[in-house]
């Protein structure tokens, strides 16, 4: 049989060591999906969504950090992808997405199942191209590669059907597309500006993110020398807080006190490899040197004095020998005590509050803390999986931390915990899922089951929108179409060839976890947690105890004073400790 466009097109992503493709197959897909089924050496990865496929691919990436590709067929094929891809896009992870169109003669004519893909995929993508002759496509291809690896995001190619069937010709040599590397450090200009900020503070705050990912040691090494408390944005987490001396915390919405301290109380603020994003929680007076790869990330948050372009590992090797080793220690040690106590105080509110009764999801999380294995793979649903994940599962540089912590969506873990376990086969992958989370994508239970996926997730069935709930109690609005009428998700996943597990009272947690973690295929255990836990921000305005004091008043003269009783019951003992 003679090689089709689509034959090379899998030798491309072969030769630059792609080695899985996830999808749903589509007449307009046939001639990609065909192809691997010839070539067999790339696994094609069969979802029951396409957004679960842009997931997947989106999980994979992050935990490997090389291209990974998933595929859709024409009109609502592609538009299943979007979600999922500008999750991707916005995560910084190296996605191809492979978008089949309809016939070529046909665009334009309002033909079944027709959308313009290039145009819907621009706005969450590095790359999107439409391939308009079959000799276009082995080098858009390799481009689109190319700008997915290089820029750390989401390259779309929109591929007629038929063009995947066209015969190759005989030059169908597969290119190889690998990724490249480099330093990159600002100028010795630049770096005497930062160090000269630097040098003539008293109070420096380091605000550390995920572009700290292989500089660890050089971190902690600046740190030193600045005598600087070191404070995590999320995406940071998993790769600034172990082994850290100077950590004290998040800060956001989703931190802690110590950390927003940390950076109130300074007077320069050095922002590395992070975006964060909230503009509130920033010092007003403190003088801010950022780094960032990308220098169109530089001051959008806060005003710099000095920006720095380049790598945190090479810009850190660089600053060292400028900065001072003249430097006072208090305003370190004042944070890092401040980090203890309020570590402690979160610590406690964790703790088993009997055996009976919901159970507290500070609770569950510091058990599975204690019980997943050293390397285990966390993926948080957004809203409470992602605050108790955030606040309780403890990094340890094998650890990995992923969730949808830019773009914010609903049902992410689940779908990025199938790209996780399918390309790390022996690693223990767990998901933290919201009972409304796992319930919109949970026909991926389905896909776990079909591909022998041995994912465990832990789905905090508490049913609520429970986050939702906590912005609506800020900002003074009674609860509202936030209810959730659950099954038992434990026996949705046994009806679906999955192992249940239902763990119901505090007495039960660490067994029923331990059963659903050892289990040696897919699991879902099922914790049914308080549905009234607070979380209490960093900072609190007045805007907001207004708004909650407002919440409880229009709640009673609602006729729903039960639900102001059962949040005080709730949380007495955490606001007592704040």
């Amino acid at each position: 049989m003679p090689r089709t466009v689509a034959d090379v097109l899998v030798a491309t992503l072969k030769a630059s060591g792609v080695k899985r493709a996830y999808g749903l197959p589509g007449d307009s897909l046939n001639g990609f999906t065909d192809a691997l089924r010839r070539d067999g050496d790339i696994i094609w990865e069969h979802v029951r969504h396409e957004e679960a496929a842009a997931f997947a691919a989106a999980g994979e990436a992050a935990v490997t950090g090389q291209l990974a590709v998933c595929a859709a067929s024409c009109g609502p094929g592609n538009l299943h992808l979007i979600n999922g891809l500008f999750d991707a896009n916005r995560s910084r992870v190296p996605v191809l997405a492979i978008a089949a169109h309809i016939p070529r003669d046909e665009i334009g004519a309002s033909y079944f199942q027709e959308t313009h893909p290039q145009e819907l995929f621009r706005e969450c993508s590095v790359y999107s191209e439409l391939v308009s002759v079959p000799e276009q496509l082995p080098r858009v291809m390799e481009i689109a590669m190319r700008f997915a690896i290089e820029r750390s995001g989401v390259a779309v190619v929109v591929v007629p059907g038929e063009i995947f069937l066209h015969d190759a010709g005989h030059d169908s040599r597969p290119g190889v597309v690998r990724a490249s590397s480099s330093v990159v450090r600002p100028t010795d200009e630049a770096l005497a500006s930062a160090a000269a900020v630097l040098n003539s503070a008293e109070r420096v705050t380091i605000l550390a993110g995920a572009g700290c990912q292989g500089a660890h040691d050089e971190l902690i090494t600046l740190a030193g020398a600045l005598r600087a408390p070191i404070v995590h944005a999320l995406r940071g987490k998993e790769f600034v807080e172990y082994d850290n001396p100077y950590d004290v915390g998040m800060t956001g919405l989703l931190g802690f006190v110590s950390g927003y301290r940390a950076m109130e109380h300074c007077d320069a603020l050095l922002m590395l490899g992070t975006d964060f994003p909230y503009r509130p929680f920033y010092p007003e007076n403190a003088r801010v040197v950022q780094v960032d790869i990308r220098g169109e990330h530089i001051g959008r948050r806060a005003p710099v004095e000095v920006g720095l372009v380049g790598t945190v590992k090479d810009t850190i090797d660089a600053l060292l020998p400028l900065l001072s080793s003249a430097r006072d220690a208090t305003h370190l040690g004042q944070m890092t005590s401040h980090y203890r106590r309020t570590r402690g105080r979160l610590d406690s509110l964790a703790q088993s509050r009997g055996d009976r009764g919901p159970i507290h999801p500070q609770t569950l999380a510091v058990a599975l803390d204690r019980l997943a294995t050293d390397d285990a793979v966390f993926l948080a649903d957004v809203g409470t999986p992602t605050l108790w994940a955030a606040r309780y599962l403890r990094m340890n540089g094998r650890r990995r931390l992923i969730g949808s912590f830019n773009h914010g969506t609903m049902a992410n873990a689940l779908p990025q915990a199938i790209g996780v376990q399918a390309s790390h086969p022996g690693r223990q992958v767990v998901t933290l899922s919201g009972d409304g989370g796992l319930a919109m994508l949970l026909g991926e239970l389905l896909t776990l089951h079909q591909q022998r996926l041995p994912v465990k997730v832990v789905v905090l069935n508490n049913g609520a929108l429970s986050f939702v709930e906590l912005e609506m109690k800020a900002n003074g609005i009674v609860n509202y179409g936030t209810d959730l009428q659950n099954p038992s998700f434990a026996e949705v996943a046994r009806a679906v060839g999955l192992r249940g597990v239902h763990i119901e009272h505090p007495s039960e947690l660490d067994d029923g976890l331990q059963a659903g973690l050892a289990h040696d295929g897919p699991a879902v255990i099922e914790v049914m947690t308080t549905r009234q836990e607070l979380s209490i921000p960093p900072k609190i305005t007045a805007q907001q105890a207004s708004g909650f004091t407002l919440w409880a008043t229009r709640s009673i003269l609602s006729g729903r004073g039960d639900e102001v009783l059962e949040v005080a019951k709730t949380n007495i003992r955490e606001l007592a400790l704040e």
